[in-house]
């Protein structure tokens, strides 16, 4: 009743060449299918993996860079007051 209609994938034509007579065939895929719409696919996994690591790596730089800043915060304050009671 509710079910979403799935659009329907567009038909990739496939590659095809001519083949002289005089030559020996070449070996045909054994599925019958086209590859190319598959190398689109991983063409399209590498890339969000790259975009995924680089984000991943910004934010454990700004994170890192943030613990280095409070460290260093935290080690001005100790030593202004340390200083203040000594006076």
């Amino acid at each position: 009743m509710l079910r979403p209609k799935l659009p329907s994938t567009p038909h990739v034509p496939s590659i095809t060449t001519h083949i002289p007579q005089d030559h020996a065939p070449a070996p045909a895929h054994a599925a019958g299918r086209p590859v190319a719409p598959y190398v689109g696919v991983g063409v399209g996994a590498v890339a969000a993996v790259v975009v995924v690591g680089v984000v991943l790596t910004a934010l454990l730089a700004a994170v890192a860079v943030s613990a280095i800043s409070v460290a260093i915060a935290a080690v001005v304050l100790r030593s202004l007051v340390t200083g203040a009671n000594k006076r």
